[in-house]
């Protein structure tokens, strides 16, 4: 952001970041959308998570309003741009400030921070008084596609984008940093909202894959609503006990083929 502004001005550089955050995000999501949806759904569909087809319309809204978001998480970084202008951030510029062995721990310190963030958060969006101002548009996708990655009621999407000025404020990171973190966040909110699950069978039960989320897991949270609220890790839901119960057993139906060919004790898209 600082490179856009400086070079072509504050407002053409807050539209090309919006720009760019949008482009980057119907790359991400319709790569995944064309190889699940469309050229390998036949292919996928014993991976599919719920047995309903989502409609048209509805990620047509998702894709509309992930540019409203676009515009916002934009807008956000104009935000960066003056608190580091100001002296108000800890993101520095010069390699040799904390060495290259600090780049991997800044990165894990903001995945941290922003799942830990993002739990609570979230938890708090499903309060009654929240949920119809902040959350309802995201949940509107009950059988979210890749194209919900960025999905945000505009207010929303305010609360999701905050945690990059309040770890600027506490976290040294050098902006490739930035740039690894907003990445990896959106093709994790790609893999969540992808509606097949990709991950093998055992996963959930492994000794450190097990702390993972999973596409399962956040498209209960869509379908079911009131559970699994963690972003990248699953240390939360697990110490709060806000795993669906039937966690476990639906990704387990759904990944293992000896389990599919039995009759069903748990169906996919009806969780409840």
């Amino acid at each position: 952001m600082h490179y856009l502004i400086e070079h072509f001005g504050l407002l053409p550089g807050w539209m090309l970041a919006a720009f760019a955050i949008f482009f980057r995000y119907l790359v991400f999501a319709g790569l995944a959308f064309l190889l699940f949806y469309r050229f390998g759904h036949t292919f996928f569909r014993h991976l599919k998570i719920q047995n309903r087809t989502a409609e048209q319309r509805h990620m047509l809204a998702e894709i509309l309003h992930s540019g409203y978001s676009a515009l916002i998480f934009g807008l956000i970084g104009v935000g960066l741009y003056f608190m580091r202008t100001a002296g108000y951030t800890e993101i520095y510029t010069d390699w040799n400030a904390y060495g290259a062995w600090y780049i991997p721990i800044s990165f894990l310190l903001l995945l941290v921070l922003h799942d830990t963030y993002f739990y609570w958060v979230h938890r708090l969006m499903h309060h009654p008084r929240l949920f119809k101002r902040l959350h309802r548009v995201h949940h509107q996708s009950f059988n979210p596609t890749p194209w919900a990655s960025l999905s945000f009621h505009p207010l929303e999407a305010i609360v999701e984008i905050a945690i990059l000025p309040i770890a600027a404020l506490i976290i040294p990171f050098h902006p490739l940093v930035l740039f690894l973190f907003a990445t990896w966040s959106l093709l994790w909110n790609v893999l969540g909202h992808l509606g097949y699950e990709i991950f093998p069978a055992g996963f959930v039960h492994h000794p450190v894959f097990r702390w993972f989320n999973t596409s399962t897991h956040h498209n209960m949270h869509h379908e079911r609503s009131g559970c699994n609220y963690g972003l990248y890790f699953n240390f939360w839901d697990t110490v709060m006990n806000t795993n669906h119960k039937n966690y476990h057993a639906t990704f387990d139906h759904i990944t293992n083929p000896e389990i599919q060919k039995e009759p069903k004790t748990v169906s996919r898209g009806q969780f409840r």
